[in-house]
Parts: C-alpha cells; structure tokens; sequence
C-alpha cells in the first residue's frame, strides 16, 4: 500500500498559462484545496511528494507529485498537464469518454494549433474563431499572478471550475446508468408513412438537468444516425421540451405554435415547449411537426 501523502502545495511554470495547466490546477484546488504557486521548481521540490509540480520540470511520476509530460517522445499520442492529473484522479477515461473538447486539447497542447487542425480536419484559422473572451481573460489572470492565494478570487474561481468537472463526469456516470430504466425510443409513423424516431425520457422527481448524458446515452445505444427528435422533462416547467436531434431537418416544430398546449415554439423550428404529460398527446404533437 502506497503511504499517505500530505499535500502542501500546487506548483506550476510562470509566465503565459495554457488551458491544459490552469485545468489541470484546478482539479488539484478542488481535490486537495491547496494554494499555488507560479515558478521554477527546485530539485528538493521535485523530490518532495508533498509538493505538486504541473506542466514542468520534466518528470512525470504521479507518487512524487511530478506532473509533466514536455519530456515524452515526439510521436508519444497526445497527452497534456490535465491528462496526467486527470490520470492520478481517475477520471482520465471518462473525461477522454465523455468530454469532446478533451482530445482537442491534448493535440493543441502537444501538437500544436496547424496539427490540431489538420487532425479536426478545419482550416487553421477556424481555431482562431472560437476563442471565447472568457478563457482569454481569466488565463491572462493567472497568468499575470506568481501565486494563487487560497480563498482568494482567482482561486475560488479555479475551485468552482474543478468542482463543476469532477461533478459532471460523476453525475454523467450515474446519469447514463439511469437513462437505461427511465428512457425509450419511440417508432412514430406520419399519415404519410413517414418514420419518426424519438427519445423519450419520462418525468421524475429530482431532475435538476434533463438533457444531462442524453447524447452520449443514444451514442452508446446506436442510434445517433437513426434518431429524429428527443422529448424530455421540460426544466423550466411542468410539461416537455421536444426538440430535434442533431437538428434534423425532418422536423419543424415551428408548425406547432399555434397548438393550445404549445407556450413556445421556436421560429426556427427546432424545439418548442409543451405543457402536456400525455404520452399520446406529445406523440401527436411530434407527427404534427413533421415536414
């Protein structure tokens, strides 16, 4: 059995931050609930398994605390500073399972944005286009500090982020196992003969966020290319949401605005929002939109 470590601090490189680091800081804040600090290491540092060291000193050894991987060889796959502390977490399966950013940012991390969008097989310069001015900012923050305080602002921030990832994977995993008992797919025939299948996810108390794991659940039942439409709890009311899967043009849901039980349905056609629980009623109002 491994002996216990008792954690003291979060140590990572200074100067420009990068997504993998900050992420993989933040897990650490949440797990371990330890300040960090912005420097070069020290070998001591590096030799001391209390200290955690991210994304430098070119040791990867998760029971000394070394978490880097600018040491692995050229054509090692795609890893990052989150990977590898996604790995000491156990969540690493999960998060590349689960997550479709994951991979992303393990290529643009070791491989750099032209291979990243030659393997996303974009133009380079679409990368570019969805940057968001949140990540920037708050990368230049940490970027821009040579120590992350506990309980300060930046890491309160980085706390509430590596709590909202572990909690997701968590509440994903339990999510889909449920999925199994409280969902089905309907086959909906139109008046004229067309085929509609649907997911119906069925009301239950407790349900904080209905569409959680629905995608990756029809993934891994098979019938992503299959499935028209999804129907689940509405979060903001007591009736359903029905809306169309991977926007699928076979359905516009727009027709349905003028139906009494229908308090919304998007111009565009592609959800609308219902008051009716009826199983016949919400079957009704899918054939009803079919174009």
């Amino acid at each position: 059995m491994a002996p216990i470590v008792s954690y003291k601090t979060i140590l990572t490189h200074p100067g420009s931050a990068h997504k993998d680091d900050f992420l993989a800081c933040c897990l650490l804040v949440s797990k371990y609930k330890l300040p960090i600090i912005r420097r070069e290491p020290h070998n001591e540092e590096l030799a001391n398994p209390g200290v955690l060291v991210v994304d430098i000193g070119q040791i990867h050894d998760p029971d000394s605390g070394n978490f880097d991987h600018h040491q692995f060889p050229r054509e090692h796959p795609p890893i990052c500073a989150l990977s590898l502390v996604c790995k000491k977490l156990g969540v690493f399966e999960s998060a590349s399972k689960y997550l479709d950013w994951f991979k992303t940012l393990e290529w643009f991390d070791s491989r750099g944005p032209e291979e990243t969008a030659q393997w996303l097989d974009i133009p380079r310069t679409t990368l570019n286009k969805l940057s968001s001015p949140i990540e920037i900012v708050v990368l230049n923050l940490f970027s821009q500090t040579s120590s992350v305080e506990k309980n300060s602002m930046l890491w309160q921030l980085m706390e509430k982020i590596g709590n909202e990832f572990l909690s997701y994977l968590n509440a994903l995993e339990k999510r889909l196992v449920s999925l199994k008992s409280q969902s089905e797919i309907w086959s909906l025939n139109t008046d004229d003969s067309k085929s509609i299948e649907v997911f119906f996810l069925q009301q239950s108390e407790n349900l904080r966020n209905p569409s959680l794991g629905i995608e990756q659940f029809v993934k891994n039942i098979g019938r992503s290319d299959s499935l028209m439409a999804l129907v689940y709890p509405d979060q903001r009311g007591s009736g359903y949401t029905l809306t169309r899967f991977h926007d699928n043009q076979s359905l516009d849901f727009s027709k349905l605005q003028e139906q009494n039980d229908v308090h919304f349905a998007h111009k565009r056609g592609f959800i609308a929002k219902t008051s009716s629980v009826d199983i016949s009623r919400l079957k009704e109002l899918i054939r009803l939109a079919s174009v």
